[in-house]
């Protein structure tokens, strides 16, 4: 298993990196890497983005070798004219998170309750959900940076994210509609039942001194209510089943009709038409796939087929893989290479897979 601290570890080794070009810039302030600008077909006027969003206490050259495997595979793809009904280009993109690497401003920010930073429910969300917002900010201004003849435009955009990356792309799919593909690896969708475990665990006074335990830990300076409500405006899970109860999955799968019909607008705008592959390793206990597991299960029941929420051509993979902790594994890494390049050639199906596969 992977160290917590860099869940990329064993994703490649030296051996097998792939070359890529890789061109950098400043926008907006923010040190942005572009992979793969030298390897587009020159006749391809359209192109396909992937933004990368490394993970906690990682740096954006953690993102290469994934940008490198997935331009690789899509341009040998293009080579066999397998590019799908319109063919297009493919680029990639890592920055620093805030607070990572070059943003780097306060070490103790990046850390957990456990190793002393009182303020890690409001460094950590603040910090990838800033993130989520840079992305949008590159995303505005990237194509005048990197095309500023205009020979290609940015026609799609699809990000990757691994741990803290993978919260942040959470938040990049359902606020950004310009972003239609989401790769979540390692992620959790419900960052209240996340820093709920993770309180539990770090056994914090504010979560052991009520009756019952957590009672009246959100809310108390370990989670105050400023961040409580930042979370229910941009969390997924908060966002759409904040006022329903999430430990109920009875409840969840069998709404009432005026329930659907409040969610259904929500749902439309923040999920309609996305393509969704969420994995998660089953012995993970950083970032454990029990957390979003009432959130997943919800998305699954309602864009079932017959389910309420079917026809509105979200595609969502939610994959566990056996014996796998909190790391990107060489196997995880080949199925998001592969659902980036069908994506990208419109292969792929536009319904739920309702169940969580076991790998």
């Amino acid at each position: 298993m992977a160290a917590p601290n860099n869940p990329m570890e064993q994703t490649h080794t030296d051996s097998n990196e792939l070359p890529v070009s890789k061109k950098t810039f400043t926008i907006a302030g923010i040190i942005t890497d572009v992979f793969g600008l030298e390897e587009l077909p020159g006749p391809l006027q359209e192109v396909a983005c992937l933004w990368l969003l490394h993970p906690r206490k990682q740096k954006k050259e953690t993102m290469q070798h994934v940008a490198a495997a997935s331009i690789h595979d899509w341009n040998n793809r293009l080579k066999d004219g397998r590019g799908g009904h319109s063919p297009k280009g493919l680029i990639a993109v890592a920055f620093d998170q805030r607070n990572h690497g070059t943003r780097k401003v306060d070490d103790l920010a990046n850390e957990a309750w456990r190793q002393g930073n009182p303020r890690h429910a409001q460094d950590m969300f603040s910090i990838f959900q800033g993130t989520a917002i840079d992305t949008s900010a590159l995303l505005e201004y990237l194509s005048a940076y990197a095309f500023p003849h205009n020979e290609h435009s940015i026609t799609m955009n699809l990000v990757l994210g691994v741990s803290l990356g993978a919260h942040a792309a959470w938040h990049c799919i359902m606020n950004d509609v310009r972003i239609s593909t989401a790769i979540i690896v390692v992620g959790c969708p419900d960052y209240m039942a996340l820093m709920g475990d993770r309180a539990r665990k770090s056994k914090l006074k504010t979560w052991t001194s009520s009756d019952p335990p957590g009672s009246q830990f959100f809310g108390s300076p370990d989670f105050p209510q400023g961040l409580l409500d930042t979370v229910e405006l941009y969390d997924p899970a908060s966002m759409l089943i904040s006022l329903l109860d999430k430990n109920d999955e009875d409840r969840l799968s069998n709404l009432s009709e005026s329930e659907k019909q409040r969610l259904r607008p929500i749902m439309e705008d923040r999920l309609g038409s996305r393509r969704i592959l969420n994995m998660a390793g089953k012995a993970d206990k950083l970032v454990p796939y029990v957390c979003g597991e009432p959130f997943l299960k919800f998305l699954k029941n309602a864009m079932a087929p017959g389910g309420w929420f079917s026809d509105k051509g979200t595609h969502l993979e939610d994959i566990v893989f056996d014996g796998v902790g909190h790391e990107f594994t060489p196997a995880m890494k080949e199925r998001a290479v592969n659902f980036i390049s069908n994506t990208i050639a419109d292969e792929g199906v536009d319904t739920v897979n309702n169940k969580a596969s076991k790998m």
